[in-house]
């Protein structure tokens, strides 16, 4: 595995990939890396000859008090992760590689981002979609690699390179999550021990759900009233929201019908959680989605 801090870098890297006839692979990450980004570089490694990891805590995608400066960073640890699953080029770039000069460009991707962390966090997926666009220019045409957990963040990237046309191939892979349900997140690093433990609140909400509509139940108002109650149970957890909405267009879904997810925000202790749930309906039939449960690990 090389380090790359240029962009010239790791454009050379992918134009010689392709040139050769290969596929480049690409995951953008934030870093603090954790199971759930090791299985986008396993899937990449699976997939394509060159793979092409981002290590870059986007300044743009924070607001005003967010935890920019907090946000957890493991360069150390990160080299040594990604290094261990075979990925081939770990671009590192600083914030003036990234942005020289004040940018003056912005991405924005109507109506996806209107509701649930978009409307919690405003102009967040304005940072995501123009970083992730500035990556996509970088390495050029390949396969991106991003996890289900930040499913609005999905549905963004994918209407961004159908609206632009770009030559990149988005992969969703699955949630990973730990072995009692919480889905693994850089953020969960700022949890206390008892914050913790109450933060599985949200795998037991999303997983009484899952129950519901395995056992008939469609109505979307019922589904977010049961994952609230849940929730709201637990003294520790504030809950942000808890929405049904279209998998594709992040719109309110009244209904399960066709692709929808139960998406939830909540605040435990200095964290903000995400998760969801995804549901495919067909007619009486029903497939329910909360990812992967890690097996316990033992001495």
């Amino acid at each position: 595995m090389i380090t790359a801090t240029t962009i010239a870098e790791v454009r050379r890297r992918c134009d010689e990939t392709r040139g050769a006839g290969g596929l480049v692979g690409l995951v953008p990450t934030m870093g603090s890396f954790h199971d759930g980004h090791r299985s986008l570089m396993r899937a990449a490694r699976a997939d394509t000859d060159l793979v092409v990891v981002s290590l870059f805590v986007n300044p743009t995608q924070f607001g005003a008090g967010e935890d920019l400066a907090g946000y957890p960073r493991d360069p150390d640890g990160d080299r040594a992760a990604a290094s261990g699953e075979g990925v081939d080029v770990l671009f590192v770039p600083s914030a003036d590689e990234m942005y020289p000069g004040e940018p003056r460009t912005t991405v924005h991707v109507d109506e996806v981002t209107d509701r649930l962390c978009g409307a919690s966090r405003p102009h967040h997926f304005d940072g995501v979609a123009t970083v992730v666009t500035k990556l996509f220019a970088i390495v050029g045409p390949c396969r991106a690699y991003f996890g289900r957990k930040d499913a609005q963040q999905v549905a963004v990237i994918r209407r961004l390179v159908a609206d632009l046309n770009l030559a990149v191939e988005v992969v969703s892979c699955p949630l990973v999550r730990e072995p009692d349900g919480l889905a693994r997140s850089s953020r969960n690093a700022f949890l206390t021990p008892t914050d913790r433990a109450a933060a599985t609140v949200l795998w037991r909400a999303l997983s009484a759900a899952a129950d519901a509509v395995a056992g008939g139940e469609r109505d979307g108002a019922a589904l977010q009233a049961l994952v609230t109650s849940v929730i709201d149970a637990e003294p520790r957890v504030r809950l942000d929201y808890a929405e049904l909405v279209d998998a594709h267009t992040m719109q309110p879904a009244s209904r399960v019908d066709g692709m929808v997810v139960l998406a939830v925000a909540a605040f435990v202790g200095r964290a903000r959680l995400i998760d969801n749930l995804t549901v495919t309906a067909i007619g009486a039939e029903a497939d329910t989605d909360l990812g992967v449960v890690l097996e316990e690990q033992t001495a």
